[in-house]
């Protein structure tokens, strides 16, 4: 998935999710210098920040 469709995906900004790909905070990748990821990484992703406010 490229920024734009994990954006949409996630509802947020495209700024965002370059922001939590910097810090390494959302799972991603860069090819040829552009940030990719994995739909399966991104859903993991999402149950695990659920668990987190779930877990407090």
């Amino acid at each position: 998935m490229t920024v734009r469709e994990v954006a949409s995906y996630l509802n947020v900004n495209e700024k965002t999710v370059y922001r939590l790909a910097q810090k390494a905070a959302l799972p991603g990748f860069k090819v040829a210098g552009a940030w990719r990821f994995r739909r399966a990484d991104i859903d993991r992703w999402i149950d695990d920040q659920k668990r987190a406010v779930v877990d407090r």
